[in-house]
């Protein structure tokens, strides 16, 4: 069993099925959360029409363009905090969008912060419920993941079941390129949803 991170550097769409399996930890408001990662999509730089890079570099997205391995949280129609790996080689502006996963430490806290109607398969499930389970918002913008700070991308514990792959969820642009990468059979993944096409 490989107790090693994939290698963060590489091309996103290479690396964000290998991250299926490895945990999100966050110790922050006085508790820990541990969340096995389920669901990914991948997010390339200034040629892919879906990535917030697409347009160039900005104040929200200036993370992408850094080094690997950092943390690039946004609002979501300003409803859900989105939870992001940075990939690539620096100035790429790719990342690895966390899109889904299973609270497997600290589920009375992730409960707590997203309402005790949450089962525990909807815990993390979709990207907002994600973000939220593990309380992270703008202020964990930027953090290092490789770190021992108050957020941290770690390995795999165990060895994963069968990938699946498919066209990523929500997105108008670019919407039929292979991106998203789930475990099969967990029940932690979210509903696939076709976007609107923009006019």
């Amino acid at each position: 069993m490989n107790v090693q991170l994939p290698n963060l550097s590489r091309p996103v769409e290479s690396l964000a099925p290998d991250l299926l399996g490895c945990l999100l930890r966050t110790q922050i408001e006085g508790g820990e959360v541990v969340v096995r990662i389920t669901e990914v999509e991948a997010y390339g730089g200034e040629l892919d029409p879906a990535s917030h890079a697409y347009g160039g570099r900005t104040q929200r997205n200036s993370v992408m363009f850094g080094p690997p391995g950092h943390l690039y949280v946004y609002h979501s129609y300003g409803l859900h905090w989105c939870v992001n790996v940075t990939t690539g080689q620096e100035g790429d502006a790719s990342a690895v969008l966390l899109r889904a996963g299973e609270v497997i430490e600290g589920e009375w806290l992730a409960r707590a912060r997203r309402g005790e109607r949450a089962t525990a398969r909807n815990l993390a499930r979709g990207p907002g419920n994600f973000g939220q389970a593990l309380g992270l918002s703008s202020e964990h913008y930027g953090l290092n993941l490789l770190s021992d700070g108050p957020v941290q991308l770690r390995p795999r514990t165990s060895a994963i079941g069968p990938v699946c792959r498919g066209p990523r969820v929500g997105v108008s642009r670019a919407d039929d390129w292979p991106w998203r990468w789930w475990l099969e059979g967990e029940l932690s993944v979210s509903a696939y949803r076709k976007a609107a096409k923009r006019s």
